[in-house]
């Protein structure tokens, strides 16, 4: 065994490569990016396993059911939001007969560091009726990857891990173990069950039905749920879940007492633990990031007369990160006193784009372009780019989910905005904006889309574009755009007058028209300067 320092996101990629991973795909998501990352550079070093960006979530989840199917162990991994995208072929991999080991992560955001929500994977998990892993540090985020690999393909199904930021993004010392090999091709053996014809899935989905009690006998005895009574004390109990039971263990000295306490990190949640506990106490205390999942089980399974705590109670916050504080005053607890500080202005630091960032020489060429109209409507969508809603841009007024910004456009056109203009960049454009396009060239809607092409993924830190600038004309031409009414500019304030000009021009027209602005992220071009 070897002690190495990791983050979450990198101690769920070794623990995957060490359990024979043969293929991961991701589209880059904050909190979730550093696992492909971590498994980019250990394919450069050691030539496997692959590991490759993908267009979307959905394509990323679909390559790794090819890995599958082919009997090999395979991983993709992504932000909770980015499950969203990724939910029908998720969903649907559910009734087939998985063949290699496909594990599925997802980091949620609670408290919306980088996020437009806070959802809880857990729902999807027990919305697809599969079984879930929600790690409380790095070491578990280590082995219960290691494990997911064997539980998808002892019990044939995709398994989720559950991520949250704070584990995701903070480094532990994990203690790792021997790497298995990659497993040889093998193709399923029933291919008829990956055929979801209606025939074929109802007798799936009937199969992932019946196994429901199995799933939920290993959860029983899973070592990732353990109960601990107190027979001397009998007024508290406390349920944990993932990261949860650390801010409760750092309080409990405090507490005077042990309450009896369930800590869950595997799902389906283990119901008779759970009735263990509760059948030993008078009220419970439930501490678990992202929605009360646990909770509102409680409130099924247990009778009405016990007295459960948590989110739906008002005890805990119902939204925002757990934190040692929030846990203290749960359990009863005096807030700590921290260190007396001078009284100190600190500087307001909004968030803003970088200095150089071609972004900001784009709003400028529109915010002129724009002038004089009544009612002008500018969405935007998901990036750097969506900071053009602050000062002192103020160009943007939607920011919804990606792709958003070009079918809003459309649909504020049909309603009769004018003129109607979509904001969005290369990788988002390629990822969710092009089948909105789509519609708007069927329709030949009169608006402007603008891609704001700075050649990278800029947001979530660098990672490569799937196309190159040309390859997007070619695509949007493809896609049906009229030759006259798609321009390629450059985003430089020295060409601001000639590129207000262009945008003037196709904005009054009476029609669809397309103007991807074009320059290098100022960022990436100081990392290859570096390099």
């Amino acid at each position: 065994m070897t002690d190495m320092v990791l983050l979450g996101d990198e101690a769920v990629a070794l623990g995957a490569v060490h359990a024979g991973l043969t293929a991961a795909y991701a589209y880059p998501g904050t909190p979730s990016t550093e696992i492909l990352e971590y498994l980019v550079r250990y394919e450069k070093a050691h030539g496997a396993p692959k590991a490759a960006w993908c267009t979307n979530e959905k394509t990323a989840y679909e390559a790794a059911l090819g890995v599958s199917f082919a009997g090999r162990r395979t991983m993709t991994s992504m932000k909770h939001v980015g499950l969203n995208v990724a939910a029908d072929p998720f969903m649907n991999s559910a009734i087939v007969s998985i063949n290699g080991g496909l594990v599925v992560v997802v980091a949620d955001d609670p408290g919306m560091h980088s996020s437009q929500n806070e959802q809880d994977t857990r729902y999807y998990a027990d919305f697809a009726r599969i079984v879930c892993l929600e790690p409380a540090n790095q070491q578990e985020a280590y082995e219960m990857t290691r494990e997911a690999f064997d539980l998808s393909e002892r019990f044939h199904i995709p398994v989720l891990i559950r991520i949250v930021t704070r584990l995701a993004h903070s480094r532990a010392v994990v203690r790792v173990r021997d790497a298995r090999p990659q497993q040889p091709v093998r193709k399923a053996s029933e291919p008829s069950s990956w055929i979801l014809l209606p025939a074929n899935a109802r007798k799936q989905w009937h199969d992932l039905l019946a196994r429901q009690p199995t799933f939920l006998e290993w959860s029983e005895a899973s070592p990732f749920n353990h109960l601990r009574l107190n027979e001397d004390r009998r007024d508290l109990g406390v349920i944990t879940t993932g990261i949860g039971r650390n801010y409760y263990l750092e309080n409990l000295d405090e507490l005077g007492f042990q309450p009896s306490h369930l800590h869950i990190g595997a799902y389906p949640a283990p119901v008779e633990l759970v009735r263990r506990l509760v059948g030993h106490v008078g009220r419970v205390l439930v501490l678990e990031e992202g929605y009360p999942f646990v909770e509102r089980m409680l409130r099924g399974i247990v009778s009405p007369d016990l007295e459960i705590l948590g989110k739906e109670s008002g005890h805990v916050p119902p939204d925002g990160e757990l934190t040692p504080d929030i846990v203290r005053r749960s359990l009863g607890l005096k807030a700590r006193k921290g260190l007396d500080a001078p009284d100190i202005t600190l500087p307001n630091r909004p968030p803003q784009l970088c200095v150089g960032c071609p972004h900001a020489d784009s709003f400028d060429a529109i915010k002129l372009a724009l002038a004089g109209f009544a009612t002008p409507v500018v969405t935007s969508d998901i990036g750097c780019y969506t900071l053009g809603a602050l000062p002192p841009y103020s160009a943007v007024e939607s920011c919804v989910c990606m792709g958003a910004s070009v079918g809003m456009a459309k649909g504020a056109s049909d309603a009769g905005l004018r003129p109607a203009v979509a904001l969005i960049g290369d990788s988002t454009f390629l990822h969710s904006g092009v089948t909105p396009l789509m519609d708007a060239v069927a329709a030949d809607t009169d608006m402007t889309l603008i891609i704001l092409d700075n050649e990278t993924t800029a947001m979530t830190g660098g990672q490569p574009t799937i196309l190159p600038p040309t390859r997007i004309e070619k695509l949007v031409l493809g896609l049906g755009v009229a030759p006259a009414h798609c321009h390629v500019i450059t985003a430089h304030h020295r060409h601001t007058e000639a590129n207000r000009e262009i945008m003037r021009k196709e904005i009054e027209h009476t029609g669809l028209s397309v103007i991807i602005a074009v320059r290098e992220c100022i960022e990436t071009l100081k990392s290859k300067k570096k390099a």
